[in-house]
């Protein structure tokens, strides 16, 4: 049974310049609301509805105490380069992915259980105002038509970071709901798939379904999840939970939309398989604007600086193609560097080179040029010493800087 109360009219009465609401507000609260005359307004929660008509005038003092039961300051958005903006590795260049889940742009990986399928790329989109001012998307397009098999996956994901999503008390009676929202645009129309999931142990998931309604159209989608009471999640720095977009996935590994599952699941049965279309017949999907956040409303998409994105992803990768080295003068010519991470990073970092690095001496007319493997002397997840090894010399000792071969330290999830 419901019930309705209807008002006409409520007003301070002299002397009384403080009206305050001690219950929650629920559902759709419209009309007009005049705080002529009044100094405080506060303590009024709405949730599933809506507020309008408001006057604001006399108000000098708002008070607002969360945004989707969650902090009005930090970090809502548990995605870290939602927007595509940051691709360290890549710099833009289209990658034709392989099996093992590569990484593209920062932080989103390619999973493939077939290699050459398809390719990804960070792209510049060419109407911004169409998808909310976001000025980059990563693009997938199909590279050589395949229909999965019960056991093939193809799809992006993003793991996020235990410590960054511990608050939400999953696996707990007090799990907290999350939403899910982005911007997509497709060549194809119908329902696709994706799914969220245990990180570290992958074997609890919950599958989601989207539609795209019109095709090569930027439409902006919103998926509410509820909060799981089961399930292992990590916590501190390991993979906290996966979110999860299908570009085609077998029967293995699909399931029930819209429910949790003791599985590995990562898309909805019964979805559009993308990798089974040509790129020319409309195999192309194109993702930006990527938030997960607490509480059940999508809220606007939390835009970080360019730096403090560019340092969210650094904790996982950093890569650069120059260093200043101290040069030691042996039966080889030795040239070390000790750097300092621009953030202290997830765990014990990676060291990768590529390429024949150029060594420049500050001091002196020679330049020497390696492709030998630098070695590691000490490598923590604040700093690292390598030793480049550039061959015979009769250089003095002195400094230089090392450039041209690509240094990467990685701590991904």
């Amino acid at each position: 049974m419901t019930s309705k109360i209807v008002v006409n009219n409520i007003e301070a009465d002299s002397g009384i310049n403080t009206v305050t609401f001690n219950s929650n507000i629920s559902g759709n609260f419209v009309g007009n609301v005049n705080t002529t005359g009044l100094s405080t307004f506060s303590n009024i929660r709405v949730t599933g509805g809506t507020i309008s008509g408001v006057s604001t005038a006399g108000i000098t003092t708002a008070y607002i105490g969360s945004v989707n039961d969650g902090s009005i300051s930090g970090a809502r958005n548990r995605i870290i380069n939602g927007d595509m903006r940051i691709d360290q590795r890549n710099g833009g260049a289209s990658l034709t992915i392989s099996t093992g889940s590569p990484y593209t742009v920062d932080r989103w990986r390619a999973p493939a259980s077939q290699s050459s399928k398809f390719t990804v790329q960070q792209q510049a989109i060419v109407s911004p105002q169409s998808c909310d001012g976001h000025r980059y998307t990563l693009a997938c397009s199909t590279a050589s038509v395949v229909t999965p098999g019960a056991s093939d996956y193809f799809g992006i994901n993003q793991f996020v970071e235990g410590y960054n999503m511990s608050d939400l008390l999953w696996g707990t009676s007090a799990a907290k709901s999350v939403t899910l929202s982005f911007w997509i645009y497709c060549g194809l129309t119908g329902s696709f798939g994706g799914a969220i999931r245990t990180g570290d142990s992958a074997n609890y998931s919950y599958p989601f379904t989207y539609t795209i309604n019109s095709a090569n159209t930027w439409e902006y989608k919103r998926i509410t999840i509820p909060g799981p009471t089961a399930g292992t999640w990590n916590t501190t720095n390991g993979q906290g939970l996966d979110v999860w977009f299908s570009l085609g996935t077998g029967s293995t590994f699909s399931g029930t939309a819209n429910t949790w599952a003791a599985a590995n699941y990562v898309n909805a049965t019964g979805t559009v398989n993308l990798i089974s279309t040509a790129s020319a017949s409309g195999g192309n999907w194109y993702l930006t604007g990527v938030q997960l956040e607490p509480g059940t409303v999508a809220t606007p998409f939390e835009r970080r600086s360019y730096g403090q994105e560019l340092a969210l992803a650094q904790r996982y990768y950093v890569q650069t193609t120059e260093v200043a080295v101290m040069c030691n003068k042996n039966t080889q010519y030795l040239s070390t560097t000790t750097r300092l991470n621009p953030v202290p990073m997830r765990s014990t970092p990676v060291l990768a080179t590529s390429g024949t690095y150029t060594f420049n001496p500050f001091f002196g007319n020679s330049q020497y040029t390696s492709s030998n493997t630098p070695t590691l002397q000490r490598n923590l997840n604040d700093n690292f010493i390598v030793n480049f090894n550039m061959g015979a010399s009769t250089e003095a000792a002195g400094f230089g800087e090392i450039y041209n071969a690509t240094i990467s330290l990685s701590a991904e999830l």
